[in-house]
């Protein structure tokens, strides 16, 4: 049996079984594990809304990611450049998650950072103490220890990406509808 212990970075590929919520084909990296419980944010649910729709204060274009189904009300980021964002938290090589908002804005709004080095999430995906654990036995997903750079290689079709990376029995998965009864 595989080595599913969590670790922080890693990337979850939703299994085709998780076809009926906001999992549904979705890439989600970890930023937080402990016995307390998960934390990640969805990769690849674009909410087709500019940043600066939800917050006046950045002079953005950058569109929102769906993170997840927590917390709604909030936006949350993950970055590159801990150097320009204070009291960033490394998450995995050149991926940090927070920071101080004040640094954010500056940055935005004077252009010191670009599209390719920051990424902006709705809400947030999360798991209480052994949730993940439990879904990993339930086989609803794949645990990915590989490094996928979302910023620089980003891709809209990033499910069946990583599921075609993984070859075998997943490739049945790549080319079926989101909805199977449309088959």
């Amino acid at each position: 049996m595989e080595n599913k212990r969590i670790n922080k970075g890693d990337i979850l590929i939703a299994k085709p079984t998780l076809n009926n919520d906001i999992f549904n084909r979705s890439v989600v990296i970890i930023t937080e594990h402990s016995e307390k419980g998960s934390v990640g944010f969805i990769l690849n649910k674009s909410s087709n809304i500019p940043l600066h729709i939800f917050v006046s204060q950045m002079n953005s274009d950058s569109i929102v990611y769906e993170g997840g189904p927590v917390d709604k009300e909030n936006i949350y980021y993950l970055h590159s450049r801990p150097d320009l964002i204070r009291e960033s938290e490394k998450i995995a090589e050149n991926i940090y998650w927070s920071g101080n908002y004040e640094d954010v804005r500056e940055a935005i709004n004077m252009g010191k950072i670009g599209d390719d080095e920051i990424r902006f999430y709705l809400g947030y995906s999360g798991w209480s103490s052994r949730q993940l654990e439990i879904e990993l036995e339930m086989n609803a997903w794949i645990l990915v220890r590989e490094r996928i750079d979302i910023f620089r290689d980003w891709e809209v079709d990033l499910w069946k990406k990583q599921l075609t990376k993984l070859g075998g029995e997943n490739l049945i998965w790549v080319n079926t509808p989101a909805d199977p009864s449309m088959n």
